[in-house]
Order: structure tokens, then C-alpha cells, then sequence
């Protein structure tokens, strides 16, 4: 990413390839940039929210598997394997009492 900064060496512009007024590279972690978007919670929020949406992945698949739209077999074999592997933790979390109800669903 290339900026441009004011007199006071607050980013007030952003580009992604060089041009006249944005000649100074940053990286993309430089907290200066991450303020001037608005990303505060960085790398952590995402991976939060990778692992949240990964469980609302994991319920549509049980969901349409329950309605018959599609069979566990039509699932490629990674995925089966993902999701067997899952389901099988989460048993065993399950029965040591780790998980809160809104988990329990499997």
C-alpha cells in the first residue's frame, strides 16, 4: 500500500499502487494505515470470526444432511473427513463438560 500524509504525518489518503500524491509504501500491519480503515481488531477479530463462521458452515451442511437436500456421501472425501474429525472432538469436549449448551448441537 502506498500513502499520502498530511503536515502532521496523519494518513489522509491510500493507494494501492504508487501515483503522484501516494509515494510512500507502508505495509499492510502498519498501525497508522489499520487506524486510517478502521481496522482495530486486526488479525485476531478475523480469525475469530474464520472459527465462528466455520461453525455456521458446519450447521448448514447438518442442516441440508437433515432435510435430505444433500447425503453425507455427496461430500467430497476432505470434507467428510473434516467433518467427522469436528464432530468427534466436539463429542469428546461434550463429554467432559467443556462446551455451554448453544455448542451442543452436533
Amino acid at each position: 500500500m502506498y500513502v499520502k500524509r498530511d503536515d502532521d504525518g496523519a494518513i489522509i489518503k491510500v493507494s494501492k499502487v504508487r501515483d503522484d500524491e501516494c509515494q510512500e509504501a507502508v505495509e499492510s500491519r502498519d498501525m497508522a494505515l489499520r487506524e486510517f480503515l478502521g481496522v482495530t481488531g486486526g488479525e485476531d477479530e478475523l480469525t475469530r470470526s474464520d472459527l465462528d463462521f466455520v461453525r455456521v458452515l458446519e450447521d448448514v451442511i447438518h442442516l441440508l444432511m437433515d432435510k435430505g437436500v444433500i447425503r453425507f456421501t455427496d461430500l467430497p472425501d476432505a470434507a467428510r473427513d473434516k467433518l467427522v474429525t469436528r464432530q468427534s472432538l466436539r463429542r469428546r469436549i461434550n463429554d467432559v463438560g467443556l462446551m455451554g449448551s448453544e455448542d451442543d448441537v452436533i
